[in-house]
C-alpha cells in the first residue's frame, strides 16, 4: 500500500512541475508486476483529469531492467544471519559494495531459478552492462528515433525499475568512476530527471556536486518524499538544487523568507517521525531563521547557506552522539 501511495505522489509531483503524462511517448518497466503497476499509477497521477492522455499500450517491459540477480542467495534478506554464517561478513560486503563481486551462481533446483536470458548470478558491473544495453537498444531509440505524435524536443520516456538498474543508468549517464558506482544512492519514489541533447544524445545541464562526483540529474524533492534522501546527504549539489526547487513554488528563481518558512512548515507537517527528524528540514529551518523580513536569496546564495547549515547540523548531531556515548562510559 505504501508503495502505491508513493507512486501516486511521485506522479502528482511531476505534474505540479509541469510534466504531464501526454509528453511520455513510451514508458519502460522491468518484468516485475509491481514495477508495471507502479508505472501505471505514476502515469495516471501525472495525467490528473486528462486520463485520456495516457494509455497502458505505451508501457513496455524489458527483462534487462529487472533487479540485479544475486545468484544462490536470490530471495534472501541481506540481513539474514544465515548468510553471514555461511559466507562471512567480508564476502557479503564485497558482493554488495564492490563493482565486480558476485555471489555463487544459482542452481536450477532453486525455486528462484529462471531460464535464460535470466543470468545465473551478477555483479553490479554485469547488471550495468545489460541495463545500458536496454538504453542503447530500446529506450534511447524511443526517445530520439521512433515516429511519434510528439516531436523529439518535447517528448519524454519514463523508466520505472529498481535501485540497481536505476543506479546503472545514472552511472552511465554521469560517467561515474568505477570505484564510486556502489556509492551512488538511489532513493525510492523520488523522480530523477535528465535532459538530453538531441544531437549528441548525452545529458545536458550543469553537473552538480554529489557524493559520487558530478551529476546531470535533477532530483524532484517534495514534503512527502524527502525522507528517502536522508542517506544521500552531501554539501551542495543535487540535494541543494532539489530543495531550492521544492520551496520555490512560484518558479521565479529566488526565495523569500516567507517561501522558506512555508516550505519548512510543509516538510514538518509531512514528517512521519519526530520534528526535524530529517536533516533536510533542519537545513531549510536554519536558513529561514537567518533571513530577515523582505529578504530574498538566489540559488547561489541558498547553496552557500545550505552548506553552512549542513555543517552546523552535522556538528550538532556529532556532539549529541558523543554525549550519548559518554553516558555509557
Amino acid at each position: 500500500m505504501r508503495g502505491r501511495v508513493e507512486a501516486v505522489a511521485a506522479g502528482q509531483l511531476l505534474r505540479s512541475r509541469g510534466i504531464k503524462a501526454k509528453r511520455v511517448c513510451v514508458a519502460y518497466t522491468s518484468e516485475l508486476e509491481r514495477s508495471h503497476e507502479t508505472c501505471e499509477l505514476v502515469l495516471a497521477s501525472m495525467a490528473g483529469h486528462e486520463q485520456d492522455s495516457w494509455s497502458t499500450d505505451r508501457i513496455r517491459r524489458d527483462w534487462r531492467l529487472n533487479e540485479r540477480h544475486y545468484g544462490s542467495v536470490q530471495g534472501l534478506y541481506k540481513k539474514d544471519p544465515s548468510l553471514a554464517e555461511r559466507f562471512g561478513v567480508e564476502e557479503l560486503t564485497r558482493w554488495r559494495r564492490s563493482l565486480h563481486g558476485k555471489p555463487p551462481p544459482i542452481d536450477p533446483s532453486n525455486k528462484y531459478y529462471l531460464p535464460p536470458p535470466a543470468p545465473l548470478t551478477e555483479s553490479l558491473a554485469d547488471c550495468q552492462r545489460r541495463v545500458v544495453g536496454c538504453w542503447e537498444d530500446n529506450i534511447s531509440r524511443a526517445l530520439f528515433d521512433e515516429e511519434a505524435p510528439i516531436r523529439p524536443a518535447d517528448r519524454m520516456t519514463l523508466v520505472v525499475a529498481h535501485a540497481n538498474t536505476i543506479r546503472a543508468l545514472m552511472a552511465h549517464f554521469d560517467e561515474v568512476p568505477e570505484e564510486m558506482v556502489p556509492r551512488l544512492h538511489v532513493p525510492n519514489s523520488v523522480p530523477i530527471l535528465y535532459h538530453f541533447d538531441l544531437e549528441t544524445r548525452r545529458p545536458v545541464a550543469e553537473r552538480l556536486q554529489s557524493a559520487h562526483g558530478g551529476s546531470h540529474a535533477r532530483w524532484m524533492l517534495s514534503a512527502e518524499n524527502h525522507h528517502h534522501i536522508r542517506d544521500a546527504i552531501s554539501t551542495g549539489g543535487t540535494l541543494t538544487r532539489a530543495l531550492f526547487d521544492a520551496i520555490d513554488t512560484n518558479r521565479d528563481g529566488v526565495l523569500s523568507r516567507a517561501e522558506v518558512e512555508r516550505g519548512v512548515r510543509e516538510f514538518m507537517e509531512a514528517d512521519s517521525g519526530p520534528p526535524v527528524d530529517c536533516i533536510v528540514v533542519g537545513m531549510a529551518k536554519s536558513i529561514a531563521l537567518e533571513m530577515s523580513d523582505g529578504c530574498s536569496i538566489t540559488f547561489d546564495e541558498f547553496e552557500r547557506r545550505t552548506q553552512e547549515a549542513y555543517e552546523k547540523i552535522r556538528i550538532q548531531e556529532y556532539n549529541e552522539e558523543r554525549d550519548a556515548a559518554m553516558e555509557w562510559i
